[in-house]
């Protein structure tokens, strides 16, 4: 296994230091701020360390505070309700003695029922594809050297963009792009394993959907965080394995940019949705 995927999963191995608190430290991923994706992970693992038989099936989380990579994370897991089909659980993640994130999360026993599901676009197989790696070397020589250093580094994530974009030479588009996921290396038989690897990835390149209409992006005088963030798991799957992430965004406005996203394995079945709005500010 890379380097870089363990590291992130180790992170993801949280300390549990009580019954329902749990420690957790973080990864370096070239930003100044904690990764979002990072906390949502660790907040789901958490949770799952406190329900038995039954997995997620949904989550919803707001993120209060910029996360500090010096400190650790402690996330507090609240044991709202252990119903017969349903288990939920709400869990606030701590630094400093301040609440930076907090997330609702619902796990459901496994049971059948009505099935449906809309397509999967027809788009080039990701072995046709170049990997981010490759796309951003046009880029590296392009910004400070802190975004040097996050463009140019081992990614746990191995992306394969169907639609190539330069972060650092946007140019106008529609708000819809295509992106091929899978964990870097092979994941253990674990299914929230896979949940929370998947919601780590959830969290790359989403919000830049909302700015692509614009020709902005992160790397262009902008101002960008994620605000809230969903999920809904609806179908097994596994995270080491080519998951097509399809994402698009209806509306931007009041500084905010609002995206979708729909999750299908490499065979066409719709396994997860997501949701996110995020904050984007013109500072220059």
């Amino acid at each position: 296994m890379s380097g870089i995927l363990k590291s992130v999963l180790d992170h993801l191995d949280l300390e549990r230091i009580e019954t329902n608190l749990f420690r957790g430290t973080n990864v370096v991923m070239g930003s100044p701020r904690v990764f979002g994706g990072q906390v949502i992970g660790q907040a789901l693992v958490a949770a799952s360390r406190t329900v038995e038989d039954r997995a997620a099936h949904s989550l919803h989380g707001y993120f209060l505070r910029p996360g500090d990579l010096e400190h650790p994370i402690i996330y507090d897991v609240d044991r709202i309700r252990d119903g017969k089909s349903f288990t939920t659980r709400r869990v606030v993640a701590i630094q400093k003695g301040e609440a930076i994130f907090n997330m609702s999360i619902s796990f459901q026993k496994a049971e059948e029922g009505l099935s449906h599901q809309i397509e999967m676009p027809d788009v080039p197989a990701p072995e046709d594809l170049p990997s981010e790696t490759e796309m951003f070397k046009n880029m590296v020589d392009a910004g400070s050297p802190e975004m040097k250093q996050m463009l140019d580094r081992d990614r746990p994530i191995d992306m394969r963009r169907v639609e190539p974009y330069n972060y650092a030479k946007p140019e106008k588009r529609p708000p819809l792009q295509h992106t091929w996921l899978r964990a870097a290396d092979p994941l253990p038989d674990d299914i929230y394993v896979h949940q929370c690897v998947l919601a780590y990835a959830s969290d790359m390149g989403i919000l830049s959907t909302c700015m692509l209409p614009h020709g902005k992006s992160f790397m262009s005088g902008m101002m960008t965080a994620s605000l809230d963030h969903a999920m809904w798991f609806h179908r097994t799957f596994r995270a080491d394995e080519w998951i097509l992430f399809v994402q698009d965004s209806p509306t931007s406005g009041g500084a905010r940019g609002f995206n979708r996203g729909s999750m299908y394995t490499r065979d066409g079945i719709l396994v997860a949705s997501v949701a996110q709005e995020g904050l984007i500010r013109q500072i220059s």
